[in-house]
């Protein structure tokens, strides 16, 4: 089937299977290997990017599902020499050990930051008509669909506290 994919800024014409997979079509079709196939069921996030501006698992949607839509992998936030303030912030916490969950954790982070800047609630939000407030629980909360196998949350969390004001979050309301 063909189809077209627009990933970080450009239109890609790709001829797939129609089973195939987002994540299987953006690594195995277009070299776009920063989204980690890690439990290829959903339930790790390494596979994390924004479609529309939402974070999804590009593991489970079909990448049929999502011709003409606007695909950001990890590949499209930063690069060697021009990391994004969350992929600095990052790496200064200590935020990706291994570094194989890191884009998803970072895409995931990207997602989650303008969620909670568009005053979407989460599980823990005590007050779902008030502003939510960027605390640490939040935080856990909304990135908990991440694993990392190296235990690095504290350095994750603290690299997303000091890149929200970047991404239009107040530090402050993070402390």
């Amino acid at each position: 089937m063909e189809i077209t994919l627009n990933v970080n800024g450009e239109s890609h014409r790709l001829d797939i299977d129609p089973r195939t997979t987002l994540l299987d079509a953006l690594r195995n079709h277009l070299d776009l290997t920063g989204s980690k196939k890690g439990c290829d069921h959903g339930q790790c996030g390494a596979c994390t990017m924004l479609v529309n501006g939402r974070r999804i698992n590009g593991c489970l949607t079909l990448a049929v599902m999502h011709a003409d839509d606007e695909i950001t992998t990890i590949e499209g936030v930063g690069q060697p020499g021009a990391l994004s303030p969350l992929q600095k912030a990052f790496v200064k916490h200590d935020g990706y050990q291994c570094g194989y969950c890191t884009p998803g954790q970072i895409m995931s982070a990207k997602g989650m930051i303008d969620e909670f800047n568009m005053g979407w609630p989460s599980n823990v939000t005590d007050d779902l008509t008030a502003v939510p407030d960027f605390s640490q629980t939040e935080i856990k909360e909304r990135m908990s669909g991440n694993l990392c196998r190296c235990s690095a949350y504290p350095g994750i969390c603290a690299a997303i506290v000091e890149a929200a004001p970047d991404e239009g979050t107040s530090k402050e309301a993070a402390e």
